[in-house]
């Protein structure tokens, strides 16, 4: 409906006959309501933003003129003081020098043109004009210069001026405090930027402020609305018979959930039983979108959070726990409802047939990953005991999960199988350990289900050439996997490729050959870093990791809005209502629903990321003069990046390898010196003393340490 309004938005600016208006004047010649007064300044601004049309200085309204030198994009400030311009459809962003900057902020939507005659690789251009503003409030640490102002040093490295705040504005804040400070003024002509305290986090040493700051920074919600919780609250609490009419009932089917002990919004069951040579594999989905109706409140903010966000000291959810927690939770021993993808597969992994229906569920056990790993792999007699009933089932479970890896592993799909970091916090939040987070063959089991009933509603809709959001990967960048053939060549294996591709068979193979070798994670984190991130789209165009024609995401909608979304079309299409209207319908609203569910994805992996590493250098700033063994990971022109065995990475500066002077060579990625010849290679061990720690920038720098005995030695 958006781009339908923006459409006509467009096409009036552009007609003969059009004369510059200002916001009032446009809501008047398209009859817009008062009522809709603020979706027509949220459609303005969303123009602005995509640089369609331009506002006069009057500020009147036009469509916006471009000339082939003249280009939009998003810039990003690099800390150094110069930028870079990213532009849709265009392969390499543009350099922005220092003195072409104009006035440009971090993540501003910018005009550039392009300047000629650089004698740089990457093609150089300057800001133009400023379309829209990308930040309009920052995180950072106030610093109350005397009684008059004060300043707030922004968080992110990438704002590199500091914000001027006047006394009257800076909300009681002292020096030290953590606050949110909203922009009144961008400055310019080396004027600072200046702003107003909007919230005061508390002081920088305060337990949780840390996170929350980062929170903050991230603009990530942490509140639902009232009218959103009254809506949650409103929803029935327990399935009526007329919730069940017209579904298939499964109550009597044997079925589980097995989630993580602290798991409370459990969105997905398994059942499986087998005749002969067929395994009958159900994977029963909550019917989510039965309680979150299209448009609602509920619906608008869960689409605009796209996700829940997993951080190491909470989850902020996509969902009210009203909800998430209670009646779209597929807890054991009550009646639920459910999207069932029913399949019967064969001995070999080869889908003899398959059913997806609308269902209503009642799951025998909630099962933790904990307990079928007792059951399967360690055969404790207790667990089989208590469990006698389900043990038959997750036998079977083990069995299928085998021959579905087997299956995904002969066509090459990558299968990344090292730990995850698991940050443990005391109650302060302090980091006492960090320790590898393994998977098991109950983790599998689950993950080789989803994949499955994933690709299989994935092609179904694909060949039904209904409109539908896909889970797509593209091939990674030749660059980056001669990169990677480097590296892993100072370990002594290698990767095939072919006229600059790479089959995900040769990454898969290069996995199975380092299979429990102590480089194993090392080289898998690696792998992983020099692949493309995958994303939500309209167009179905395959999946390079999982070496798959089609996927979706289709077994989280609790935590996810694509896969929130694709159950209503599903839901539609079986009940025969996907008629040309509401076909148009999705048309029209998928292409945002995909792009927004894909950026607020990795505003939510950036924040993650964010956390960890803050933890990471908390947990190392108690270990300053250690000694630790690690492995090279990243060579760049500033200095050499050491992995810990735990995942921890820090630097060693360039200018602290003593005894020479040292220089990057790009052909090799090595570190050199000059008078000696003395190399650093990628994956080469070596042993570093930690020297510092830096919260603010979260970084962590090493030096070589040659003698010392490492912790885990002396240990």
């Amino acid at each position: 409906m958006a781009d339908k309004r923006k459409k006509i938005i467009l096409e009036l600016m552009g007609s003969d006959f059009y004369v510059p208006m200002k916001e009032k004047e446009l809501a008047v010649m398209l009859q817009v309501s008062k009522a809709d007064r603020t979706e027509l300044n949220r459609l303005l601004n969303e123009l602005l933003a995509e640089g369609k049309i331009s506002i006069t200085k009057k500020g009147k309204f036009i469509k916006a003129k471009h000339s082939d030198k003249e280009l939009i994009g998003t810039f990003t400030m690099h800390p150094k003081g110069f930028g870079f311009v990213e532009v849709e459809d265009r392969e390499e962003d543009l350099y922005i020098p220092e003195n072409y900057i104009n006035g440009a902020f971090h993540k501003d939507t910018v005009k550039v043109s392009l300047l000629s005659g650089q004698g740089g690789k990457r093609q150089e251009a300057q800001v133009i004009e400023i379309i829209a503003r990308g930040i309009t409030q920052i995180v950072g640490t106030f610093d109350k210069t005397n009684q008059n102002f004060g300043f707030v040093i922004p968080d992110n490295d990438k704002i590199i001026d500091d914000i001027f705040v006047p006394s009257e504005r800076s909300k009681g804040a002292v020096s030290g405090h953590k606050v949110v400070c909203q922009i009144t003024d961008y400055g310019k002509n080396n004027r600072k930027p200046e702003g107003k305290i909007t919230e005061i986090l508390g002081h920088v040493n305060d337990p949780g402020v840390d996170i929350m700051s980062i929170v903050k920074g991230f603009e990530l919600p942490t509140e639902f609305s009232e009218k959103v919780l009254h809506q949650a609250q409103r929803v029935s609490n327990e399935v009526s018979e007329s919730d069940r009419a017209g579904r298939r009932d499964l109550r009597n089917v044997q079925m589980v959930t097995i989630d993580g002990e602290d798991a409370k919004d459990l969105d997905d069951a398994v059942s499986l039983t087998k005749e002969g040579n067929i395994y009958k594999l159900g994977v029963h989905i909550a019917d989510v979108t039965n309680y979150v109706q299209e448009n609602s409140a509920l619906d608008w903010e869960a689409k605009k959070r796209g996700t829940s966000v997993y951080l190491v000291d909470r989850v902020i959810p996509m969902l009210p726990h009203t909800l998430s927690n209670g009646i779209c939770s597929l807890n054991a021993g009550v009646d639920r409802l459910a999207l069932s993808c029913l399949m019967e597969i064969d001995h070999n992994g080869e889908m003899a047939s398959y059913e997806i229906v609308e269902s209503v569920i009642n799951v025998d056990r909630r099962m933790s990953y904990t307990s079928v790993k007792k059951i399967l792999e360690e055969q404790d007699e207790a667990e089989r005991a208590e469990y006698e009933t389900l043990v038959p089932m997750f036998e079977q479970m083990q069995e299928l999960a085998a021959i579905l890896r087997e299956k995904r592993k002969k066509r090459g799909s990558i299968d990344f199988d090292f730990p995850e970091t698991k940050i443990v916090l005391d109650r302060k939040g302090h980091p006492i350990d960090i320790k590898p987070y393994d998977r098991n063959v109950a983790t599998k089991i689950i993950e080789d289900f989803m994949l499955i009933a994933n690709e299989t509603v994935a092609q179904h809709f694909y060949w039904m050439e209904m409109p539908f959001v896909y889970r797509t990967h593209d091939n990674p960048e030749p660059e980056k996997i001669a990169k990677l053939g480097t590296f892993i060549r100072n370990f002594g294996y290698h990767i095939k490729g072919k006229d600059d591709e790479i089959h995900p068979k040769e990454l898969q193979k290069l996995l199975a050959s380092i299979e429990d070798t102590p480089e194993e994670a090392l080289i898998a984190r690696l792998t992983l870093r020099s692949m493309k991130q995958a994303k939500y789209t309209i167009d179905c165009t395959g999946h390079f990791g999982l070496a798959c024609q089609y996927y979706c995401h289709f077994t989280s909608p609790i935590r996810r809005y694509p896969d929130l979304q694709i159950h209503r079309i599903i839901k539609e299409q079986l009940r025969g209502k996907l008629n040309e209207e509401r076909i148009k319908h999705y048309e029209e609203i998928l292409p945002e629903v995909a792009s927004n569910s894909s950026k607020m994805e990795r505003r939510a992996d950036e924040a993650e990321r964010e956390t960890d590493k803050l933890k990471k250098v908390e947990y190392m700033e108690e270990r300053i003069g250690e000694v630790f063994e690690g492995v090279i990971s990243s060579i760049t022109t500033w200095g050499i990046y050491v992995e810990l065995p735990n995942t921890i990475e820090g630097m060693i500066h360039v200018s602290m390898l003593s005894g020479d002077y040292f220089y990057y060579d790009e052909s090799t990625y090595e570190m050199v010196g000059q008078a000696t010849g003395k190399r650093y290679k990628l994956g080469e061990k070596v042993k570093v003393k930690v020297r510092s720690t830096d919260k603010m920038s979260r970084t962590i720098d090493f030096i070589i340490s040659e003698d010392d005995e490492t912790e885990e030695e002396k240990g």
